[in-house]
């Protein structure tokens, strides 16, 4: 019979929202090209997408986050139509994506929508098949199998109508599985994303045999929303099967209705027995108070982790915004990437967290796990408390709408709390907890504006009076201590270099890492090279000369000034150098002064410092 109702797919947005981080993570390219785009944007016009938050792109953040997503979802479904017609995962270079680019804003032109669309969401680059972009050094279907042969979890899944609840289902499970393989084929683990990308632009262009613009694939592979009632190709087959017989239309509809109700009767009771079996309960509380969720609540809360409450990519997996039965508004982490080995070790990551209180914490509400099977996958959740103005790189360096930037007051209490935050994880707890990701996405900010620590998927305990040594890095390039990138040893003075690179941030208003200049810049190498010339304000971020907070210009600009200093010292190259996370709070609030800022030798085997030969580094001469 025909389908004349949409069809809402569970967990299907974790494709797109997959997709949407891919596509959001750099900035729009201004680059001019007359090549040629071997992409075909017909389907934009064609297919019955709902625009409405493209059309209303610039009254919120979410409403732009929603539009972004549903737009490369159209440029997905291009990207699979290239991959079957050319067995091509990517575009051959930045001239080609620029002009594909160009065409597809003139398709979104067609249809009346903001001008601004293509260069708001995306960065050209990442549609052109390279190191940084790529997958296990995959570029073709061929090499998809020689590497991972000519039958995968998605041939198997993929396939065939998806619009089918539990095919659907199978099929996202199927794409974590062909994730995982290709990572390990790449190695690296920051090509997580890609990795999926590549998944899903071969779910839809090369398994699904109905294509990627079937109702199936654009509502679950590409997780759109349409602004029509899918299944409306097939009005003139529904017209003749209700004109044959009403009542054989009420028996079907109601056999189906008992299956999908039986088959999500079989899924939750699937669920409850996972939970009896792991000693599990419902709303089951931790001795810290943390809760064990049913899945169903958090899919409910979140509207079946719907793209429109999509927050963003956090630490192992995906964010979404949600809202509980008691009016709470929570930000629920799906995480599809750990180090944990198993259930047990996963249940003593969440006790560690919620033992973890402190103000500038972001507090652990609860979580759910999802045990493994062939239909489902896996399944973990944490539940936090939804920090309302986003993190700190957000306000530090904003994109689109431009955001009002961050005033001194602000900047200074962000500082404080963040080093109180990470004061309480090294010395409030027994034993020490290390970050070892702290950078400004995982800041993150309250209602007040008041910086909370966020991210603890990465933590580490330390035993006591030991450094961590660790065979995986982990961290983000920039704001990685020199021995921990290394040789990864970690100590607490590993996150005391990553705190110092974000006053720099704060203070500088300058990204900690930035390749695209002539020569590199770094941001600790630079702020040091100009306080060390006696140009200090050159450093400051321009808005910050400019203010006043009541108590004297002079002894605004001296706080600042230590402020700085602070942030050089705690980010020296050598360990020695840095304070401990204690000192270096006191140095900020003015209890004890800030020692004189040592020279900068730069290791020869720093990666981050290329050296002339003389012990000089070309990213900014001394």
């Amino acid at each position: 019979m025909a389908k004349s109702v949409t069809i809402s797919v569970k967990r299907s947005s974790l494709l797109v929202s997959v997709l949407f981080y891919f596509a959001f993570s750099g900035s729009s390219s201004s680059l001019e090209a007359a090549t040629t785009c071997p992409l075909s944007f017909d389907h934009v016009v064609r297919i019955p997408w709902n625009t409405t938050d493209c059309r209303n792109f610039d009254k919120s953040a979410d409403r732009k986050n929603s539009c972004c997503q549903s737009v490369l979802s159209l440029i997905g479904i291009s990207m699979a139509q290239h991959l079957k017609q050319t067995s091509r995962f990517r575009l051959p270079d930045l001239a080609t994506s620029v002009s594909c680019l160009r065409d597809f804003q003139e398709k979104l032109d067609s249809l009346s929508l903001p001008t601004n669309l293509t260069s708001t969401c995306f960065d050209p680059m990442q549609f052109v098949i390279s190191p940084d972009s790529g997958c296990a050094r995959i570029q073709t279907t061929q090499d998809w199998v020689s590497k991972l042969g000519d039958s995968t979890p998605l041939d198997s899944a993929c396939s065939g109508d998806l619009t089918d609840l539990t095919r659907c289902d199978a099929c996202v499970a199927a794409g974590f599985r062909v994730q995982s393989q290709l990572l390990a084929l790449d190695g690296n683990s920051s090509h997580a994303m890609n990795c999926y990308h590549f998944a899903v632009v071969y779910a839809a262009g090369v398994v699904n045999n109905l294509g990627p613009e079937s109702d199936g694939a654009l509502t679950c592979i590409f997780s759109l929303s349409l602004s029509s009632s899918v299944g409306s190709k097939s009005k003139g087959h529904k017209a003749l099967v209700l004109g044959i017989s009403i009542g054989a239309v009420l028996v079907i509809s109601g056999f189906v209705c008992v299956c999908l109700w039986h088959g999500r009767l079989i899924k939750r009771r699937r669920r409850e027995i996972v939970s009896v079996e792991q000693g599990l309960r419902p709303r089951f509380r931790l001795n810290t108070g943390s809760i064990w969720f049913k899945i169903e609540e958090l899919e409910k809360a979140t509207n079946e982790f719907s793209q429109k409450n999509f927050i963003g990519r956090g630490g192992f997996g995906f964010v979404y915004k949600g809202v509980l039965p008691d009016g709470s508004v929570v930000a629920v982490k799906k995480i599809i990437e750990s180090e944990f080995q198993g259930d047990a070790e996963f249940r003593n990551e969440v006790e560690i967290i919620s033992n973890l209180k402190h103000r500038n914490l972001v507090p652990l509400i609860g979580c759910s796990m999802v045990d493994e099977d062939e239909i489902y996958g896996s399944g973990r959740y944490l539940v936090y408390d939804y920090m309302p103005n986003g993190n700190l790189d957000d306000h530090l360096f904003p994109s689109g709408a431009r955001k009002k930037l961050l005033n001194w007051p602000q900047r200074k209490n962000i500082v404080l709390d963040v080093a109180k935050g990470l004061a309480y994880l090294h010395y409030g707890v027994k034993p020490a907890i290390y970050h070892r990701d702290i950078k400004g996405t995982n800041i993150l900010l309250d209602a007040d504006m008041r910086a909370r620590v966020a991210d603890f998927g990465l933590a580490k305990q330390s035993r006591e009076g030991q450094s961590h040594l660790t065979t995986r890095v982990a961290g983000t390039h920039g704001y990685l201590a020199p021995e921990y990138a290394l040789y990864g040893q970690l100590t607490e003075k590993s996150d005391v270099y990553s705190f110092g690179v974000v006053i720099l941030e704060v203070m500088c208003g300058r990204k900690a890492l930035d390749l695209s200049t002539d020569g590199g810049f770094l941001i600790t190498d630079w702020a040091w090279s100009l306080v060390n010339a006696g140009k200090t304000d050159e450093a400051f971020d321009p808005s910050l000369t400019k203010e006043d907070d009541g108590s004297g210009s002079s002894n605004v600009k001296a706080v600042m000034e230590r402020f700085l200093r602070v942030g050089i010292l705690c980010a020296h190259v050598l360990v020695a150098f840095r304070p401990t996370i204690l000192d270096a709070l006191k140095m900020l609030e003015g209890d004890i002064e800030v020692p004189q800022i040592p020279d900068r030798p730069v290791p020869l085997s720093h990666p981050s410092f290329r050296q002339d030969g003389h012990g000089h580094s070309s990213i900014c001469p001394r």
